[in-house]
């Protein structure tokens, strides 16, 4: 499948569907039809390199971050942005949902875990890795947050 014109940092699939999205350096997000190989959508308003994308778990919203710690929601139908908040100026390097969808949480070069609440729009940071947070992910429940560092921790937030 070719379209982006720069590195694809990230790719995921849509679960239960032929459905891929992709995050790459052109500053671009795009939705791929796996099954025929093309280009069914292309998100556009990022302004630097874009490090990750991923969908919620009902699949009609998409957090992506890019290299100026530019967090961004997408409504999927809309193909438009619908929220930008500025977690920067450090990189963001992957993004992740909690089960509700209520939650999303941003990895960041400044060592800081980043949880922005959708509900109230408040950006919590967590501290304690000592080098850059590279990963983010919540358990199937929703019950704790972990992340991944550069300093070879893994952080275990509840």
């Amino acid at each position: 499948m070719r379209g982006h014109v720069d590195s694809v940092n990230s790719i995921e699939f849509l679960p239960y569907s032929n459905i891929v999205l992709t995050s790459s350096a052109d500053k671009t997000l795009s939705l791929w039809d796996a099954r025929m190989g093309g280009c069914a959508q292309t998100f556009y308003g990022h302004l630097h390199s874009c490090n990750y994308a991923t969908f919620n778990m009902k699949g009609d919203t998409i957090a992506s971050c890019d290299s100026y710690g530019i967090l961004k929601l997408w409504d999927v139908r809309k193909v438009s942005a619908v929220l930008s908040v500025d977690a920067g100026p450090h990189p963001g390097n992957q993004v992740a949902f909690d089960p509700s969808g209520q939650l999303v949480s941003l990895a960041s070069n400044d060592g800081t875990v980043k949880v922005l609440v959708l509900t109230s729009g408040q950006l919590m940071n967590l501290e304690g890795h000592k080098e850059d947070a590279q990963c983010v992910i919540f358990d199937h429940k929703g019950d704790y947050l972990i992340s991944g560092g550069s300093d070879g921790t893994v952080r275990f937030w509840s």
